[in-house]
């Protein structure tokens, strides 16, 4: 499984129609291509491309929301 820099996940935050669009979160890359609720890489006031891992606590949901989504990668 791939790992990824800050750098490199910098560069799947939805802002190139070529690639896909991916965030972190607890040390796992996930694959929100296509994902109603990251259009263009924005999931209301956070962005893809980033480790979101700081702001689930504020998140009107909890980690069960991410298990259907597909891991791509490790984040370090």
């Amino acid at each position: 499984m791939k790992v990824f820099t800050i750098e490199e996940l910098k560069q799947y935050d939805g802002s190139q129609k070529d690639k896909p669009i991916y965030f972190a979160y607890k040390g796992k890359v996930y694959d929100v291509t296509g994902h109603p609720l990251f259009i263009d890489g924005i999931h209301f006031e956070h962005y893809a491309g980033d480790d979101l891992t700081r702001y689930l606590a504020d998140a009107p949901h909890g980690d069960d929301a991410l298990e259907k989504l597909k891991v791509v990668g490790e984040f370090r």
